[in-house]
């Protein structure tokens, strides 16, 4: 049985969970710390006493890959880095995409579609496509929702009008569509949904190179330059 570390940093939402076997045992999170590097290092210990487990007990660690927030991924990519590397544990990664999609499908009943969707500031989020047995039908991609783009877009995925489309994760409020029959999933960040990926990778032994891996950041970070100059000697 695999006892894997979760570590979920993707959003504002910060989770740490370990399971065992693919269930989870322990679980600590909370969204709305202002700093993910001020208390991930505390859930990481409340988990493993919560689990009484050592951290040397642990099989693997596993990180939530992206896309989602520059700054929260590196906290959480760096933190799991350097635990694998300490504890000599392969590191797996989870699209952060595919295990918001894998949560709803998990709970509810098909046929449907499932767009996971997060926030990527201002009016664009990042997505995917899902059928409900987990089949992606689209790649991971960034969405400017203006007008109907989100409609055009899954036309041009093959989805019909009458078909069950399925929304989850915390870029859904920017939806203000209805021309297909959306349903918003109260689906956040969590690192229970990678429980059974996290599981189904290490047993597959499908990791990721600790040393040189890095998050799916889905595009640069947005980083500006100050436009006051100061005065020198």
């Amino acid at each position: 049985m695999a006892k894997i570390l979760l570590i979920e940093t993707a959003t504002d939402v910060c989770s740490v969970a370990i399971a065992n076997d693919g269930e989870v045992i322990a679980l600590m999170e909370s969204g709305q710390t202002a700093s993910h590097s001020a208390v991930l290092t505390n859930f990481i210990a409340a988990c493993t006493e919560k689990a009484g487990l050592h951290l040397t007990s642990l099989d693997a660690i596993a990180i939530s890959g992206g896309p989602g927030s520059y700054s929260s991924l590196r906290v959480g990519a760096s933190t799991a880095k350097g635990m694998a590397y300490a504890l000599d544990k392969p590191l797996i990664a989870v699209d952060t995409l595919y295990s918001l999609a894998a949560r709803v499908i998990a709970r509810e009943n098909g046929p449907f579609f499932v767009a996971p969707m997060l926030d990527a500031r201002r009016n664009e989020v990042w997505t995917a496509l899902y059928d409900h047995e987990g089949m992606q039908i689209a790649e991971n991609q960034p969405l400017i929702l203006d007008g109907n783009a989100l409609t055009e877009w899954l036309t041009q995925m093959g989805v019909k009008p009458q078909d069950k489309v399925l929304l989850a994760g915390n870029g859904v409020l920017k939806v203000q569509e209805n021309g297909y029959a959306y349903q918003a999933e109260d689906v956040r960040c969590s690192a229970v949904s990678m429980a059974a990926i996290a599981d189904q990778y290490f047993r597959e032994q499908k990791w990721v190179d600790t040393a040189y891996y890095e998050p799916f950041y889905m595009k640069p970070p947005n980083i500006t330059t100050p436009k006051k100059q100061f005065l020198s000697d």
